[in-house]
């Protein structure tokens, strides 16, 4: 269980001294409070565990931009949290193997450069002078003298610190694409640079190429504790282009600039980690793209990998191996939360150490492996630094950092139900209650679908709830067939089955939800989602008209052209709908919400982005158009220059016009109508492609 604060005592007599609740002066959410949110990531402990680097975001004056920097934050006593770089594109910190000093990555107006910082501060210095390419990640070598870059890099480039010649015969702009991946949503239409390891001697400034090649990336690269050797992934059969599934295991000796093949087995690899004394390493291993995510253990000498988790019950997202442990910790999806658990044998269930009701994103560990700062939030908690014990976690928050702003606030936490569906599984549903909940009264609903639908909704800070509660709805979710968390079955239940166990179950949680909580209205019922959620909010306002208003979000209408316009290859389409548009096409044009768009009454919001490359715009372009034609009350709210990821990682002010686009249009109609009558469309009931 996580502490909610850090002095129980002060906080009884707090409890004591504070206003009643009749004379509670707290607030609900308003989409403007985005902007005073602080965010709090990559907590890195010091190799003593005295001290924790971590990130520290806030929303820049004009709205558009973020600026972070380098803050710490002391694990003895009472520690106040402190600046410790001036900078304002700040990240990655990362402490020299002694814990003198801390290097970090500085971006400005002409590229990103490594910087180094005493602990005890003063002025940085810069470590590295790159002309050409970009850092992905880097590890200090023993020593605390040579690093190791991943560098996204153009492979003819001899020296990264020499600028990239001047063009002297003006060129067309254009761009000549022969391999199916050619973009992706984080990068855009794809140049030919590569991810390749690079060694910067700090001392001297000289560069080497470690390994890369034009014809495939470097991926995940992780050290051995002695630094003689780095594993990494990779698809060297020249088809990581083309969109295969294989990856590798491979490692690089730093001696001898070898690199060997593990010979795992075929599929992919991936998130390498060597044990804590080097011999053998831990990793993640998929036979295919729809096959359980196991974790492996292999000898660094090679032989038969050990199944340490055969992914039946959840899919491990990351693993660790602190000092000392004698087997490896794994952070998971895990029954609506995001816990740091122990792995046991045999059938037992696994032991959580931390975030149990809550989230932790990412650990760190001291160089004993006794002690571990993290990042955790919940529904009600906005992410903070947190230290704990590894062998007896007795969790205690060093930072609050957003506390003065959530102290104003009215915040709702979650109530989780659970209900069956039509296959034996039990589905984990969700309730947010609106601010200043009566019973007495009736209250309207809004059902909010996850996107994914491999993915998971639970106990994580999501403001978007807390902005719709505090409009006065109640909000539902559900962790629907599809979802991690819960299984493989569970999540392989919705394969080849859009619109099918996905639209069951998000509508028998409405039922459910009426049925449960008899003070909401029936006929004030609304529905939103993004991604996979959008496509599903089209996609239920093609059979029910019960919905007063819906908003559809980054949303996909047509299954036909979204496979020719995304960013994913289609070796990986052909594999999501079970062969190619020729060999499937009444599977992808029946689950396509645009077929039966000449069905939708509900009033529908759209709202899209013109740089989305995972549902580009064209799919709200072509929903807006088939409503149009229809006669259905629509707008499309098209954000010039965002992306897929408006909703979490989009400029501020974007980000929060939205919220407010979101909450108007629920309002607008929550206001309108009162005494519609709602009926059922005819339900033409899809084909079941299983």
């Amino acid at each position: 269980m996580m502490l909610g604060r850090r002095f129980p005592v002060l906080m009884v007599l707090l409890a004591i001294t504070l206003p009643s609740r009749a004379e509670d002066t707290r607030r609900a959410m308003v989409p403007e409070d985005y902007y005073r949110f602080q965010f709090v990531s990559d907590a890195r402990i010091s190799p003593n565990g005295n001290h924790v680097a971590f990130v520290r975001q806030v929303i820049a004056d004009d709205l558009r931009k973020r600026h972070s920097a380098i803050w710490m934050v002391d694990t003895l006593g009472e520690s106040i949290p402190r600046a410790f770089t001036s900078g304002q594109q700040d990240s990655h910190p990362r402490w020299a193997p002694d814990g003198r000093s801390l290097a970090f990555l500085r971006k400005d107006e002409k590229a990103t450069q490594l910087r180094l910082i005493s602990v005890d501060g003063g002025e940085s210095r810069v470590m590295s002078t790159i002309k050409q390419g970009s850092v992905s990640d880097w590890f200090w070598l023993p020593g605390g003298h040579r690093l190791v870059l991943l560098l996204r890099i153009d492979p003819d480039v001899q020296d990264p610190r020499q600028p990239k010649p001047e063009q002297e015969v003006p060129k067309a702009d254009v761009q000549v694409f022969t391999r199916p991946v050619y973009k992706t949503e984080e990068d855009g239409y794809l140049d030919q640079q590569r991810q390749m390891l690079w060694l910067l001697d700090v001392d001297e400034d000289r560069w080497t190429l470690l390994v890369g090649d034009p014809d495939w990336h470097v991926h995940s690269p992780r050290l051995s504790p002695s630094g003689s050797t780095i594993a990494f992934h990779a698809d060297r059969s020249g088809g990581e282009f083309d969109g295969l599934f294989d990856r590798q295991l491979l490692l690089l000796d730093m001696a001898s600039r070898r690199v060997t093949d593990l010979q795992t087995p075929p599929g992919r690899t991936d998130a390498a980690l060597f044990s804590p004394d080097g011999q053998s390493i831990v990793y993640r291993y998929q036979s295919d793209r729809y096959e359980p995510v196991e974790l492996h253990q292999i000898p660094i000498d090679g032989g038969q990998p050990e199944v340490l988790h055969d992914g039946q019950e959840f899919s491990v997202s990351a693993a660790y191996w602190p000092a000392e442990s004698a087997r490896p910790l794994v952070r998971a999806d895990y029954r609506g939360s995001r816990p740091l658990l122990r792995l046991r044998s045999g059938s037992r269930q696994p032991a959580i150490l931390v975030g149990d009701h809550g989230s932790v994103p990412e650990v760190s560990f001291s160089a004993d492996g006794q002690r571990m700062a993290y990042v955790f939030e919940n529904e009600t908690q906005l992410a903070e630094v947190w230290v704990a014990r590894v062998d007896r976690p007795r969790p205690r928050r060093l930072t609050g950092l957003n506390d003065p702003l959530l102290d104003e606030l009215e915040l709702v936490e979650l109530e989780r139900f659970q209900f069956p569906t039509d296959r034996g599984f039990e589905v984990d549903g969700f309730l947010v209650r609106p601010v200043g909940f009566h019973p007495d009264r009736s209250w309207p609903m809004i059902l909010n679908i996850k996107g994914g639908p491999a993915v998971m909704w639970g106990h994580q800070w999501f403001h978007e709830f807390q902005m719709m509660a505090g409009q006065g709805y109640a909000v539902v979710f559900a962790n629907y067939r599809g979802s991690t968390g819960y299984g493989h079955a569970f999540e392989m239940s919705v394969r080849l089955d859009y619109g099918g166990a996905d639209y069951r179950d998000n509508m028998r949680l409405v039922d459910e939800a009426l049925g449960r909580f008899e003070w909401i209205d029936p006929e004030r019922l609304f529905v939103t989602g993004g991604s996979h959620g959008g496509f599903l909010t089209n996609w239920i306002t093609t059979r029910t008209d019960r919905f007063r208003a819906a908003v559809a979000q980054r949303s996909v209408s047509n299954w036909i052209s979204e496979a020719g316009t995304q960013a994913y290859s289609p070796a990986e389409m052909n594999a999501e709908f079970g062969g190619t548009l020729w060999e499937q096409y009444d599977n992808y044009w029946d689950r396509s919400p645009l077929r039966y768009a000449d069905r939708v009454v509900t009033p529908t919001l759209i709202v899209h982005s013109t740089d989305d490359h995972i549902t580009p715009i064209g799919q709200g372009q072509e929903w807006f158009y088939a409503l149009l034609n229809q006669g259905v009350t629509t707008e499309l709210a098209m954000f010039r220059g965002e992306g897929h990821d408006l909703s979490r990682r989009g400029t501020p002010i974007n980000l929060v016009k939205r919220l407010k686009l979101i909450l108007d249009w629920f309002q607008r109609f929550d206001r309108a109508n009162a005494s519609r009558a709602t009926h059922s469309l005819p339900r033409t009931s899809p084909r079941q492609n299983r």
